[in-house]
């Protein structure tokens, strides 16, 4: 049996899908679609559960909400399990209503009980089912109470549901136009007929004439007309299932008064995003570094010898010593700063607070040609670019949407903390987390002017409201987090594996050999460094030098943002130099670096163009290869006047 997992943002759903699937799941994408698919088997059944993004009606307006109209309605779906928010309950059953208008049974989940009481909420659960004419389990996902209940319905006997929602002159135009079809789902298409919905249109013209009388006796849109409908009937069944008796404030508002203090909330968030860096770039990620480093430097001690020993020629021992470990264990230093940084990330997400801070930007947002919904791809973008530029089809509005995908990779993503880590433990020591901080708000404050610059001179037109649900304050689930921060790293640990190491074999492989092929040059006379010095005028601005190992490194940005650390790693190692030394910053391959110019160097890598699978994904959320090109040179000009400014300010006020 193809169950689908239908409900609002934030009501609970994925949380109710891995209490019932375990670890019986399976992550893809939806055909065609670059937007995860979640699914899985439901636990001691052969019920396939297929989890839905979040919507809010059969009538969507991004491409997530798309998809999960278009699988219900298409998607052989057998079963339908509507969670619903329990409180919020007359909010949630708008979704529900539309629901039992398929030929799909419906099964109505009430999650979140747990809080009903505590909120002063009595919902009589018989008179709710047989008001919606549906079975109603109530369970508690974050409690892992009901579930077995629910799990016994959903193995028990299903029939579809039916509800006369509207009043009886509607319902008779509505059971007149379904005896006219010939389709599945023929109530749901009805009603969208009357709507002059879209995905009607096949059928909308056979019926001009009866929805223009329907109209004339209602003397307004039926668009209208039955959305209010709908509401009056949600009305008089929560008055008949629900009481609400006064309770003191709660916890939640008395939180919110402090969150969304419109003078505490951004000092607030400036301090959380502040400690959040001190910790994962500060004091406790520089000491982790400090040791996986010194455990990657001598494992490539140990295997060099050990290859040495056993007669390997000179040239293998170079590459896997000099490139692959050094590429890649370079990178691999900064993986306990990454989970530090997942863990801080994930604990806002979960707590509920993300969804808050997002609400309130959307006021300073609106003012910039954005909206809070903006937030999304970029707190998405701080993990890795890509699926933060993805992460863009949730925003309905084009010229926003176009704006996102542009300004997302302006945000420090996971594979651009280790050029952070690196230069701020080198010039920064005592204010790493300071220094690492004020590129995360530099970031916001360049989004917000290319913002207002494009909004002026590129999108202009009006974005829309930005509507969002403030989910309860809670515990944030260790077993969530835990699974969240283990698929991130996991990802990063896969990516060094595989697209760091190659390009680690090429840098070796480019080091190694001069234009004529002729191995065992000096890295001076080798390809790598002919190239760098043909474009190193590029950064002499903002270095003060001629660097061709700083120029190559952060070319090699675009493969990988990671592997400008890779890279310098292999060149410091080649080139006899340490990349655990400050002498590494005051010599003839990468230039001699001040506090301004590695400033200047790292803002470069940051604010500068994504690696090729970020510029891939923009292609494609662009649906244009032009576009893409567009952006790009913005990025690269944008990322060069910052980088030359920082130069210019910090060389001023003392180097």
């Amino acid at each position: 049996m193809k169950i689908a997992l239908v409900g609002n943002q934030n009501c609970g759903k994925t949380t109710l899908f891995n209490l019932l699937t375990g670890s019986n799941q399976k992550i893809g994408n939806w055909p065609g679609v670059t937007i995860e698919r979640k699914s899985g088997v439901i636990k001691e059944s052969n019920h396939e559960l297929i989890d839905l993004p979040g919507i809010y009606s059969l009538f969507p307006y991004s491409e997530e909400e798309k998809i999960s109209r278009d699988f219900v309605l298409n998607g052989e779906v057998d079963l339908i399990i509507n969670v619903v928010d329990a409180t919020s309950i007359e909010r949630s059953l708008y979704l529900t209503t539309q629901l039992l208008e398929l030929d799909v049974p419906v099964i109505l989940v009430l999650n979140m009980v747990d809080l009903v009481s505590k909120k002063g909420i009595k919902i009589d659960k018989d008179k709710l089912e047989k008001e919606m004419k549906v079975k109603v389990v109530e369970v508690s996902a974050l409690k892992n109470t009901g579930i077995d209940e629910l799990i016994n319905v959903i193995n028990g006997k299903h029939v579809s549901n039916s509800i006369n929602v509207f009043d009886g002159y509607l319902e008779e135009k509505i059971n007149s136009i379904s005896d006219n079809l010939s389709c599945k789902h023929k109530r749901f298409y009805s009603v969208k007929v009357l709507e002059e919905d879209e995905i009607s249109k096949e059928y909308n013209g056979k019926f001009l004439s009866e929805i223009k009388l329907i109209k004339e006796n209602y003397n307004s849109e039926l668009i209208d007309v039955i959305a209010n409908e709908r509401y009056e009937f949600i009305e008089k069944v929560k008055n008949k299932c629900v009481k609400v008796d006064k309770v003191q404030e709660s916890v939640n508002d008395k939180l919110d008064k402090v969150f969304l203090n419109k003078w505490l909330a951004l000092p607030i968030f400036a301090l959380i995003m502040f400690a959040i860096y001190y910790l994962s770039v500060g004091v406790i990620g520089s000491a982790t570094v400090d040791m996986v480093d010194s455990f990657v430097g001598s494992a490539g001690e140990s295997l060099g010898n050990y290859l040495e020993s056993i007669g390997t020629s000179s040239w293998l021992i170079s590459l896997i010593v000099e490139g692959i470990v050094a590429g890649v264990g370079a990178v691999l230093n900064f993986v306990p700063q990454l989970i530090i940084l997942f863990v801080c990330i994930s604990l806002l997400e979960t707590s509920g607070y993300m969804s808050r801070i997002a609400f309130f930007l959307d006021m300073i947002f609106k003012k910039f040609g954005l909206s809070g919904k903006t937030l999304v791809p970029f707190i998405v973008g701080s993990g890795c670019s890509v699926p933060g530029i993805m992460a863009t089809r949730t925003i309905e509005n084009k010229s926003e949407r176009e704006m996102s995908i542009v300004l997302t990779p302006f945000i420090p993503c996971s594979a651009k903390l280790p050029i952070i880590a690196l230069f701020a433990g080198y010039f920064f020591p005592d204010k790493s987390g300071l220094f690492s901080a004020s590129l995360y708000f530099m970031a916001i404050f360049v989004i917000l002017v290319l913002a207002l610059i494009l909004k002026k001179f590129v999108y202009k037109e009006e974005n829309n409201s930005f509507i969002s649900e403030l989910p309860e304050y809670k515990l944030p689930s260790v077993k969530y987090v835990f699974k969240d921060v283990s698929e991130k790293i996991l990802a990063f640990i896969k990516r060094a594996g595989s697209v760091i190491l190659v390009a680690s074999i090429v840098v070796w492989f480019l080091l190694s050999f001069s234009f004529e092929l002729e191995y065992g040059i000096s890295v001076e006379d080798s390809i790598l460094a002919g190239v760098g010095k043909a474009l190193s005028w590029i950064f002499y601005p903002l270095i003060g030098e001629f660097s061709w190992g700083a120029t190559v490194s952060a070319i090699q940005g675009l493969v990988a943002k990671e592997q400008v650390v890779g890279s310098m790693a292999i060149i410091a190692n080649m080139s006899e130099e340490s990349l655990d030394s400050v002498s590494l910053f005051n010599s003839e391959v990468f230039g001699f670096f001040s506090g301004a110019s590695a400033y200047a160097y790292v803002a470069f890598n940051l604010f500068s163009a994504p690696c090729f699978g970020a510029i891939g994904a923009m292609k494609k959320e662009f649906g244009s290869a032009k576009k893409m090109w567009l952006a790009v040179a913005l990025q690269m000009i944008v990322a060069w006047v910052i980088a030359f400014v920082i130069k210019v300010i910090g060389t001023l006020i003392g180097g």
